[in-house]
């Protein structure tokens, strides 16, 4: 295996990555060379599906299979090799079905169809030894003799991009919104890569422009969120238990949430969020279930601890697991695209093992002290009160925005973020996504004329809100967003915060500072050529890059 895709990358090595039989986040060399070949594989239903939409023949359902399949790919997605040899089995099905309607719509046309190579004619094996021994074509690092780091890093880029892409996608998806332009987006990207590109600037280019793609994606997923759900509104979130029999869902899917909630519903058991779940209290149609209880819990890295001092069943959704330790093992259960060999998957939206676990499980014993964390400033929260924020700038009152987004992490180097946030002056306000927010939310940030210094957006997947108020503010000052004074500090991890990255650098977003550390598929060339074309900036120390963005606004 090689796998180089998320910030636990291991950097010992000569090469960048995890290789050998485990990589850091846990994953086997079996399981990510079945992921390479899943990858691969759809990269091959991408080649058909590209030229059967060009004729008019598009297969949405494929599509939709790509995005759920690309979606298992991601970090500390899934760790089970016999849902990946199912659904290589099953990429093999729908590409001869998208082949076929090519092929059909071309001699519809009259025109001759042409046979594909590549990916697009990939057959899988019949039996795991099989599968692995064909793994090595699909090498996220296949051909680097011939073209070198620089160009595998920029494939790679592209590649991270699309995951991410795909994985709001499908959240969107199973909420009913899709779009052909993102189809399409996401079949174009995969087709490409397929096609092993070579020239480096054309590669540059087409991953940024995937922010413009992934731009799109996160304006479909906030309407799916907003419009199943309602806006969010600004909420006050119990974080300590109260007596009861009690569920945990983790992960970001609010389907699931919603599921659970009304599957408890008048059965006495509570349920509570955890990790990137905490925005879902800020829904109207969420909170409106008596029973959701509050949230437990910190960021994704710290479940294990978690999980095992909770007392009850634990529901993970879409991403970040960790192999479940032994003390909890037998009460977790997953969904949609989470697997882990041997922990029990529910599939089809009914959660009845899981209640029936809860029952049988002691559940919290006593009320713990009350305390309580803020969440629910959407756009539509912090759009309503604009006008006084805008005049809140302009009488000086606010000085500067910091804006604290992306995942958390294991790695050393995080607490540069509560550093960050809890070192912004007393006239700035800090607003974050995701949760890295864990490091410091729980702080009491005080309030700048009724305005709350602490803004919690919500999710990663909330990206969408950040841009559009931090859009609507450039506009009420009649400026660009990069004199606003505003400053991004994004803590990279994983496939969504390259795609939202890419997005910000779409949209002309210059002096980011991202960190711990870079990706480690791109090379000093690449790092360099980032820093050059859009003032990428490597986080430091965080007083010092405090004072210089506070230094920059001014100048």
């Amino acid at each position: 295996m090689l796998c180089f895709q998320c910030e636990q990358t291991d950097r010992t090595g000569e090469v960048p990555g995890c290789a050998g039989a485990l990589g850091n986040c846990g994953k086997d060399s079996g399981t990510s060379d079945l992921q390479d070949l899943l990858l691969y594989a759809v990269k091959g239903i991408a080649q058909y599906a590209v030229r059967a939409r060009d004729l008019d023949a598009p297969d949405d359902e494929a599509a939709g299979f790509i995005l759920s399949s690309v979606f298992t790919t991601l970090t500390n997605v899934n760790f089970s090799p016999t849902r990946f040899v199912a659904l290589l089995r099953e990429a093999a099905a729908v590409r001869d079905r998208v082949r076929a309607r090519y092929e059909e719509a071309a001699r519809a046309r009259g025109l001759d169809p042409r046979p594909l190579s590549g990916p697009a004619a990939f057959e899988p094996a019949p039996d795991m030894p099989g599968l692995l021994g064909q793994a090595a074509v699909a090498r996220v690092d296949h051909g680097i003799a011939l073209v070198g780091p620089d160009i595998t890093g920029l494939r790679a880029l592209h590649l991270y991009a699309l995951k991410g892409i795909c994985a709001y996608a499908h959240h969107a998806h199973v909420l009913g919104r899709h779009s052909e332009k993102v189809f399409a987006g996401v079949e174009e990207g995969l087709a490409y890569l397929a096609e092993s590109p070579t020239d480096a600037n054309e590669l540059l280019a087409r991953a940024v422009g995937l922010g413009h793609l992934n731009l799109a994606v996160m304006e479909l997923l906030d309407a799916a969120n907003t419009g199943t759900y309602g806006a969010q509104q600004p909420t006050a979130v119990r974080c300590t238990p109260v007596a009861g029999k009690a569920i945990l869902v983790s992960g970001h899917d609010l389907k699931d949430l919603a599921a659970v909630l009304e599957q408890t519903k008048d059965t006495g058991i509570n349920v509570y969020t955890h990790g990137e779940m905490l925005p879902a209290h800020g829904y109207p149609l969420l909170k409106a279930y008596p029973h959701l209880a509050g949230n437990y819990g910190g960021a994704w890295q710290d479940q294990q601890k978690d999980f095992a001092e909770f007392p009850g069943p634990v529901l993970m959704t879409s991403n970040c697991i960790i192999e479940p330790h032994a003390r909890y093992r037998r009460r977790i259960f997953t969904a949609g695209p989470v697997g882990w060999p041997g922990v029990r998957h529910i599939a089809n939206g009914d959660f009845t093992p899981l209640v029936r676990a809860a029952r049988a499980l002691p559940g919290f014993t006593e009320d713990g002290p009350e305390q309580f964390i803020t969440v629910g400033f959407g756009r539509d929260a912090v759009l309503s009160v604009a006008d006084d924020v805008i005049g809140a700038v302009r009488r000086g009152d606010i000085r500067h925005f910091f804006l604290v987004g992306g995942c958390d992490g294991p790695t050393p180097g995080r607490d540069y973020y509560a550093d960050f946030a809890l070192g912004a002056p007393r006239d700035s306000v800090v607003l974050t996504l995701g949760c890295a927010k864990y490091r410091f939310n729980r702080h009491d940030f005080g309030e700048i004329g009724g305005i709350p210094r602490l803004l919690d957006l919500g999710q990663c997947n909330d990206t969408y809100s950040a841009i559009a108020i931090a859009s609507a503010l450039a506009d009420a000052f009649g400026c660009g967003i990069n004199d606003l004074p505003l400053t991004l500090a994004l803590s990279w991890t994983e496939q969504k915060a390259v795609a939202v990255l890419l997005t910000l650098l779409a949209l002309g977003v210059r002096n980011i500072h991202l960190g711990p550390t870079l990706p480690a598929y791109l090379t000093p060339a690449l790092v360099q050529e980032l820093v050059d074309r859009f003032g990428l900036r490597v986080v430091g120390d965080a007083g010092t890059d405090v004072a210089a963005a506070l230094e920059r606004a001014q100048s």
